[in-house]
């Protein structure tokens, strides 16, 4: 017998298969079953230690080419530029480090959730023994407060009750009862007579026999797929991997080609060796690792104050390439609490603000809600039942208050809500009248209902009337609602018992939700407009489920809906070729959430995951971006998250998307900024190779762009203002390379703009005689000129359209380093000469010159 079948048996057939019995198992038979099982506990595979997980940090191929650069550097006695280099690189491998000891700390999490103890029945006796020794065929004891250690089936159940929401991320508690299932294929929340790990009970007593302990339970299927999900690198990670390879390989071709040149040329073989190597230094962008870190810093500075918590440094970039986002529908498309939005008064439907206070019947219904209710509602909380809790407010809405109303009609007595009964009656004192009231469920009284209260008074309730209050039931349920009836009736007594719980005088019907959220409809058409498509998956039923979906546009169609028990008949070929024809995927399980995050990656999508249990921490990791609520959710979904909604708000992810978009644009903008000066540098070199000209640049000057000049101006345009253009625009190819065609060939244009300046400069300086005149002048144009590029890089835009001083970064930037180029032309500091006025003006008028022509083409000639 498969343990998840259990519920399909009837009590003793399940204490046969599991030989015990009421008394619980004797010593023997416990040491017995724990040689069989082993201990009630959550295992993991080994996990790495901090030093491997760090020297993995090393495997990066960008990486390796900076360490490269940083040995050549050396050997070129330039060890202040190796230091740099080097501190970088080991910021990144230590910043790495943390993060991914960070992110395994999920199945921690998942284990502090296990019961410290547990209430058995050994010997014919209660005892208390360690979570960890409940063993298979252990009769749990369950009392209201308590959490459970292990699954097991119910055989006892009073009023028994239990919030499963980590499991399910169902909200509201369950309702537990003892009664067989005979259903072949049933959603874990519905499995009503069963007992989950990890859970814990609300409400009521209950016992349950063991039928799981440890890996097998379903918590520790979870930890088997937290163990097992893989964390998928992001689009931008791959990218600079495939940049770093292509560059190194282009660096390598530029520099045997200025290498065989110059020995052509008749140069010194040493000399040319270390020419070719300064170039190549000169070429890598040191700088790239930590600007884009830094970038992606100050990135998650700003989400944070936007409610959104990045754990994962490069996730920030990943959410601008997600093209589906897969969300938990309780808490963060909804407003997680229960709401009354319709109700049933004097034969019409009305909505749930539309009662009228001076209307008796209005004034009577509220008033009879209110004290059938054990919820109270104070400013800064709300202790109870959901359902009730809704009730209270609806009252608090009309400005009346539940404990002056249970005041001035006292109460004499009460028959709690029972699952078996799904009813619950208070007797109360009205003027002379003794008065009990009855809420519940429709299908169970409306065969005990034999009046009916209008506003035409009470009369005997008609077929008809019995017919109208099914259909109007009928539609509520279908809308997704939760309905509730309210009755009552005079008695004698001052006594109330189950069996008075009949004849009663029907006043209304009370529908109720978790609403959306007032700003999830815009922020699902949001996402639509930037081609994200978004789907709901959530442990709910599909009825619920669906109608919330349609009311903020995520269903457009029923037959885009789909529950967990039909993805099981699905293989994941099958579920890969359907999964975009579901927006709605309701009564899943962990295992489903994995495969339909992974069909849609399949399909070559960027996926986010949101989620607040312990059952979205195995879909969490295997998306590419995993979304855990922060208020309402578990530590296991926070550990297992790339980021923390501190509002736990779908529309917060959408700003997310919006920054990361911005953020990877601006990261790109900045390698563009650095690869076009390096292709003008290197352009220069070429060019005085070619025509046998002296050396252009020492090698202190090109550390002195690549270290100062460079590195905070492509700060400055990683700090560029977010454009909401960004979410008018299909998500980007994943696939598409850093380097593309088209972008390399506009790095190729603008380094040739610099270069040639530069070389004009450099000519300019030649035809003094004095070499060191030239360098210096050729030195300064590249210098400033790639200063003044940074205001290209801002945008593909023109400045005066994206405005000249949004960004003041960028000038900010731009000063200190037009300072500190005049500071050293002024000084004469690494190997310049001082230069005369005519020179100095020279350089400034060539190095605004590509600024000129790239501006003046993006304003008149660019569409």
């Amino acid at each position: 017998m498969n343990v998840t079948e259990y519920y399909r048996e009837p009590i003793q057939k399940v204490m046969n298969d599991l030989d015990v019995t009421e008394h619980g198992l004797t010593d023997f038979e416990v040491r017995t079953r724990q040689k069989k099982y082993g201990y009630n506990e959550i295992q993991e595979s080994e996990r790495k230690s901090i030093s491997q997980i760090f020297l993995e940090q090393f495997k990066d191929f960008l990486v390796i080419i900076l360490m490269v650069a940083a040995l050549i550097s050396v050997f070129l006695g330039e060890v202040q530029s190796s230091i740099v280099i080097l501190v970088v690189v080991i910021l990144n491998a230590i910043l790495g480090t943390v993060q991914q000891i960070k992110a395994e700390k999920s199945l921690d999490s998942l284990k502090e959730m296990a019961a410290p103890i547990a209430r058995v029945l050994r010997n014919g006796q209660a005892t208390e023994i360690p979570s960890k020794e409940v063993v298979v065929g252990d009769i749990l004891i369950l009392d209201a407060g308590d959490y459970i250690s292990a699954d097991g089936r119910i055989i006892e159940s009073h009023s028994l009750q239990i919030n499963e929401s980590s499991l399910t991320g169902e909200s509201l508690p369950i309702e537990k009862e003892a009664n067989v299932i005979n259903v072949a294929e049933v959603a874990l929340g519905d499995k009503t007579n069963m007992v989950f790990s990890g859970s814990f009970v609300t409400n009521g007593r209950g016992k349950a026999i063991v039928t799981s302990i440890g890996m097998n339970t379903e918590i520790g299927k979870i930890a088997n797929l937290l163990d097992s999900a893989k964390e998928k690198k992001t689009p931008l990670q791959i990218s600079l991997e495939h940049f770093g390879k292509r560059l190194a390989i282009g660096i390598i071709i530029i520099c045997f080609i200025i290498f065989g040149l110059d020995i052509l040329r008749g140069r010194e073989l040493g000399d040319s060796f270390m020419f070719a190597v300064s170039l190549a230094v000169a070429a890598i962008p040191e700088a790239l690792s930590s600007i884009v870190t830094i970038v992606l810093a100050f990135g998650t500075q700003k989400m944070a104050k936007e409610n959104a918590i990045v754990r994962k440094l490069h996730a920030v970039e990943s959410l601008g390439s997600i093209s589906v986002i897969c969300s938990d529908k309780t808490g963060t498309l909804t407003q997680n609490k229960m709401t009354v939005q319709k109700l049933y008064i004097n034969e019409k439907v009305m909505q749930h603000d539309q009662l009228q206070i001076s209307n008796e019947l209005h004034h009577t219904f509220l008033h009879m809600a209110l004290l059938c209710n054990n919820s109270v509602a104070f400013t800064d909380k709300e202790i109870g039942d959901p359902t009730e809790i809704a009730l209270v407010r609806l009252g608090n809405q009309y400005n009346i208050d539940e404990l002056h109303i249970r005041k001035q009609f006292e109460r004499y007595g009460e028959v709690p809500f029972d699952s078996n009964r799904k009813l619950m009656s208070t007797l109360h004192r009205v003027g002379n009248r003794y008065v009990i009231i009855t809420k519940g469920a429709v299908d169970v009284l409306l065969s005990r209902i034999v009046k009916i209260r209008t506003s035409q008074g009470v009369s005997n309730i008609t077929k008809q009337q019995l017919d109208a209050i099914k259909q109007v039931n009928s539609n509520f349920s279908n809308e997704g609602l939760r309905v509730l009836a309210l009755v009552y009736k005079e008695v004698n007594s001052i006594k109330v018992s189950t069996k008075d719980e009949d004849g009663f005088i029907f006043l209304g019907l009370v529908a109720m939700m978790d609403p959306p959220r007032e700003e999830s409809k815009q922020a699902v058409a949001d996402c639509i407009k930037a081609g994200i498509k978004p789907v709901m998956i959530t442990g709910d039923h599909k009825i619920t489920a669906a109608a919330i979906a349609k009311q903020i546009g995520i269903l457009k169609d029923p037959s885009e809906a789909i529950e967990g028990k039909e993805i099981e008949h699905l293989s994941d070929k099958e579920l890969r070729e359907q999964v975009e024809n579901f927006s709605v995927y309701a009564r899943v399980s962990p295992e489903h959430k994995i495969r339909i995050v992974k069909a849609w990656q399949e399909k070559g999508n960027v996926v986010a995951m949101t989620g607040d249990g312990v059952n979205d921490g195995p879909a969490l990791k295997q998306a590419d971006i995993g979304v855990a609520m922060g208020i309402m959710g578990t530590e296991v979904a926070k550990d297992a998250s790339s980021m923390i909604l501190t509002d736990d708000n779908f529309s917060t992810i959408v700003k997310a998307v919006s920054n990361g978009r911005s953020l990877y644009e601006n990261i790109k903008n900045a390698i563009r900024f650095l690869l076009s000066g390096n292709t003008g540098a290197i352009l220069v070199v070429l060019y005085a190779t070619l025509f046998a000209l002296p050396a252009p640049f020492t090698p202190v000057h090109l550390l002195f762009i690549n270290l100062l000049t460079d590195s905070l101006p492509a700060i400055a345009i990683g700090l560029e203002p977010h454009s909401k253009k960004v979410m008018e625009e299909k998500p980007r190819n994943i696939h598409e390379p850093l380097l593309n065609k088209s972008f390399v060939s506009q790095i190729g244009l603008e380094g040739l703009l610099i270069a040639a300046v530069t070389i004009i400069a450099f000519q300019r300086g030649l035809m003094t005689g004095d070499t060191t005149v030239a360098s210096t002048m050729a030195f300064a144009t590249l210098c400033l000129s790639r200063l003044f590029h940074g205001f290209n890089c801002r945008s593909n835009e023109s400045i005066f359209k994206i405005g000249l001083f949004s960004n003041l970064s960028v000038w900010i930037a731009f000063l200190i380093g037009f300072v500190l180029l005049n500071v050293v032309l002024i000084v004469g500091l690494f190997e310049v000469a001082i230069l005369d006025r005519t020179q100095l003006l020279t350089i400034y008028g060539l190095a605004i010159v590509p600024l000129i022509i790239i501006q003046f083409h993006r304003l008149y000639f660019k569409k």
